[in-house]
């Protein structure tokens, strides 16, 4: 394998990242992305939204690092304080 220089690179070679491990950590950057802008428009601190969550404060700062994936029901118990759900929308709308 070639020596990358960069995280594009890296993103950007199919013998590293498959198409669908791409997708996947797109996804889950936009999704971590969305939480905590939720969050500070709430002016919530992690361990506030710990508080009002249920959630543990070092849980939410691994979530919001991306050191760990979250499970749906600590999605659901963290979006919701703060005025968000999970949804399932087509991928293709076209007719």
């Amino acid at each position: 394998m070639k020596n990358v220089k960069s995280f594009s690179e890296y993103m950007n070679d199919e013998e590293r990242v498959s198409s669908a491990e791409k997708e996947k950590i797109n996804f889950e950057i936009e999704l971590i992305g969305k939480i905590i802008e939720a969050r500070e428009e709430k002016g919530l601190s992690q361990r506030e939204l710990a508080e009002i969550s249920g959630v543990k404060q070092p849980a939410i700062a691994r979530l919001e690092s991306m050191k760990t994936t979250p499970q749906i029901d600590t999605l659901f118990r963290i979006l919701n304080p703060l005025g968000y759900t999970i949804s399932i929308v087509p991928l293709n709308t076209k007719k």
